[in-house]
């Protein structure tokens, strides 16, 4: 009766070892990141330099890459949050601050009357 409890045990404990060293594929996150670390260490990237570049590849972008062109949209949301950065407004102020800015028509428009 030891021995088959005996051999239970190193089956089990030989059979735990084997799928922990199983590789595992990895994900598509992990082949950007590959990706990207290879591709900076070509270039011969390093510090602040690199994490830019790293948050650029890990993101889609590229260096090559123009920037895409604002929506009006999302131009007025970035000036309105500028703006807001600018005022060191926080919270609610923040918040109430940027319903009205976004609300608000564009001087363009108003200037056409």
């Amino acid at each position: 009766m030891n021995k088959l409890l005996l051999a239970l045990c190193l089956t089990i404990a030989a059979s735990s070892v084997a799928y922990a060293r199983e590789e595992k594929a990895p994900t598509p996150q992990q082949e950007r990141m590959r990706a990207c670390n290879k591709e900076a260490s070509e270039k011969g990237v390093k510090g602040d330099a690199r994490k830019e570049f790293m948050k650029g590849c890990l993101s889609g972008k590229t260096a090559d890459e123009p920037k895409k062109a604002l929506t009006p949209q999302q131009q007025k949301m970035a000036d309105c949050n500028k703006e807001a950065k600018e005022k060191n407004m926080a919270g609610a102020d923040r918040k109430k601050f940027m319903s009205e800015c976004l609300k608000a028509k564009p001087a363009a428009a108003t200037d056409k009357k």
